[in-house]
């Protein structure tokens, strides 16, 4: 053994017989003393645990808590799923709404199609639908959609067809201004990228006198596109050396284009 701990064996020793030795008032004011000395470190120690012990019934909680808040979060991812599909269906549903009002009010006979195909690159020039040949689709059929021209059936297959879009340059239509009797040739525009692209109305008057907002509609002549059917709206006029062009907002949303409608026939479905 140590001399240190030794030491300190005899002095505790020695402790205890003098104290034991003394008399009773004597001992007791020793422990009074004792505990005294000792009772803030026995209140600290008390305050402590107490503490310890909030702390732990706050991080069960705690832990209560977080469970219950990735219940909640699970919940809510849940249920935003479902919203966005019932919004979803609801959006379908819409769309299928106006494409029955549209075939039972049209005075078309036109085949109901669904755009299946768009690309990047000629985003604004053609798409392609999932009708074709079987359906009675030939070439230079015209598309339409609830707004208005869409554009002309190019190439034809089994079951499927791609249009030619009324924002290509490459589909040319006769048009003709409400209230005023400017006629034109009406197309799309070659590097149109951003935004929906505008139409250019050609080989108008020299003095057209036109205003923002008259619509333009198809005159039915060449024998491709009927009469009638809703192009856009003038935006602007550019008057030249011998002939005017305007600029013309489509009616239909090139951006967002659905349902569409195969026009099979000029004259309407016999009833």
């Amino acid at each position: 053994m140590k001399p240190l701990n030794l030491i300190a064996i005899l002095l505790f020793v020695s402790g205890a017989v003098w104290a034991l030795t003394r008399s009773e008032r004597t001992v007791r004011e020793i422990q009074c003393s004792y505990f005294s000395a000792i009772a803030p470190f026995l209140k600290s120690g008390s305050q402590t645990e107490a503490y310890a012990r909030s702390f732990l019934d706050e991080v069960q909680h705690s832990k209560v808590l977080d469970a219950e808040l990735a219940t909640v979060n699970r919940e809510m991812g849940r249920l935003r799923i479902v919203e966005s599909r019932y919004r979803e269906l609801e959006r379908e549903n819409a769309r299928l709404c106006h494409a029955l009002d549209f075939k039972t009010a049209s005075t078309f006979n036109v085949a109901t199609a669904q755009v299946i195909r768009r690309q990047p690159t000629t985003w604004w020039q053609t798409v392609e639908i999932d009708v074709g040949e079987e359906r009675g689709i030939g070439t230079q059929l015209a598309v339409l959609s609830n707004e208005g021209l869409v554009g002309i059936v190019d190439r034809p297959a089994k079951d499927r067809s791609s249009v030619i879009l009324l924002t290509d340059e490459a589909c040319q239509v006769s048009a003709k201004v409400e209230d005023s009797p400017e006629v034109g040739i009406l197309s799309g525009q070659r590097g149109q990228f951003e935004g929906t692209p505008l139409l250019r109305l050609k080989f108008l008057s020299k003095n057209a006198t036109l205003r923002s907002g008259q619509r333009v509609f198809t005159t039915g002549r060449g024998g491709i596109f009927q009469a009638n059917i809703l192009l856009g709206t003038i935006v602007s006029v550019e008057k030249g050396a011998e002939d005017s062009e305007a600029l013309v907002r489509p009616a239909v949303n090139f951006a967002d284009l659905g349902t569409v409608f195969v026009v099979l026939a000029k004259d309407p479905p016999k009833k």
